[in-house]
């Protein structure tokens, strides 16, 4: 028999997080209904994004090379996010640790040269 009352506090953590994350969206909407300031209107349901309202349909083609820098961006901030643990860690990880991450760089390297030769960071 499994006993899972030691994680009733997990439960309960995640309960707490759900009922306070509800009512920081939920309360000042509710509030503005009672209050009288929800007074939705033309200008302020409309689109608007950095700082100019919309000028083009929204389902228009989209250049693919913005999500190819984005997914690159995202790759190597990952290495970043992963280089710091393990050079603090370096030293109870000892040879095996620094090789692993050795091969680990040595694929980012691979994938950087293969992105860079197919032309995915070359910008019009």
């Amino acid at each position: 028999m499994i006993d899972l009352s030691q994680y009733l506090p997990i439960l309960i953590f995640l309960g707490i997080a759900l009922a306070l994350s509800a009512l920081f969206v939920f309360l000042p909407m509710g509030v503005s209904r009672l209050t009288g300031t929800h007074n939705p209107n033309a200008e302020k349901l409309s689109e608007y994004e950095c700082g100019f309202p919309a000028f083009e349909d929204p389902r228009s083609q989209f250049d693919v090379r913005f999500y190819l820098v984005a997914i690159l961006f995202i790759i190597f901030d990952l290495e970043a996010a992963f280089l710091f643990p393990w050079a603090v860690s370096l030293k109870e990880t000892g040879w095996t640790g620094w090789a692993t991450m050795m091969l680990f760089i040595f694929e980012l390297v691979i994938g950087l040269v293969y992105a860079w030769k197919k032309g995915a960071l070359d910008w019009e």
